[in-house]
């Protein structure tokens, strides 16, 4: 496919030197999916190009690009950053956490749709001071449809019962309501609280849960309960979750 000149907008999430000078970043779009490009000579000492590629800027690339494989950054336009990403080790790593979810959900160039929404989202969130394990975990449960796993969270998967006490059913894909908890022993065993959190951060529009206030306990819980989740279900091994599971921030 023929190379054109293409404007994007969109925050760069990961970048590492390649070869003697040069850098290769990726960057999350609305449009045009995560983009790999690489910026040529962005670390000679003269080069403006490598402070517009740390991690959490955000504007417009200009990229010579065909739609697959790797693009070149030409120049760039009104770059910002998150302040508080960048310079929060705490915060940085949930969002890194985040945007590593993303890219391993989508294959390049793929539209991400709602979920860049729900990426921008979550950033300002974490960048503003809000709970970044909340909001990881509102993320983490809305983002299972785009491994193809998405659960069923709005009734019981055995009655279709949806109001009374529930657990969760990895097995199955999704809640049993109390008179089916004996069709799957191994369920999560959570209380009615705690599967209530995890129906509420998995159904509801992200944007009206901005200020979910999570006791510490049931947070601990959900936590364990959306690891067990993808552990079981998708089985990534990210390092950006290792390195949170070392700062003891899912503890």
């Amino acid at each position: 496919m023929a190379r054109e000149l293409k404007e994007v907008q969109g925050i760069v999430f990961k970048r590492q030197k390649y070869h003697e000078a040069d850098l290769l970043a990726k960057i999350m779009t609305q449009n045009n999916g995560i983009i790999t490009m690489i910026a040529r000579g962005a670390l000679k000492p003269k080069s403006k190009l490598s402070a517009a590629l740390l991690n959490f800027s955000y504007g417009t690339y200009v990229l010579y690009t065909s739609g697959q494989g790797l693009s070149t950054l030409r120049t760039y336009k009104n770059i910002k950053q998150f302040d508080g990403l960048f310079s929060d080790l705490t915060k940085n790593a949930y969002a890194s956490f985040i945007l590593d979810l993303i890219d391993h959900a989508f294959t390049e160039y793929q539209s991400l749709g709602k979920y860049n929404d729900l990426a921008v989202f979550a950033l300002q969130k974490i960048d503003q001071g809000a709970d970044a394990e909340m909001i990881t975990q509102i993320v983490q449960m809305q983002l299972l449809a785009a491994y193809g796993v998405e659960p069923e969270l709005r009734h019981c998967l055995v009655c279709g019962r949806d109001q009374g006490d529930f657990d969760y059913s990895i097995k199955q894909g999704g809640i049993l309501c109390s008179q089916h908890f004996f069709t799957d022993a191994d369920r999560l065993h959570l209380n009615p609280k705690e599967t209530a959190v995890l129906r509420t951060i998995g159904l509801l529009p992200y944007e009206r849960l901005g200020s979910i206030q999570i006791s510490k306990n049931i947070k601990h819980s959900t936590r364990k309960a959306i690891d067990r989740i993808y552990q079981d279900t998708i089985d990534l091994n990210l390092k950006t979750k290792k390195f949170l599971d070392e700062l003891n921030l899912f503890v």
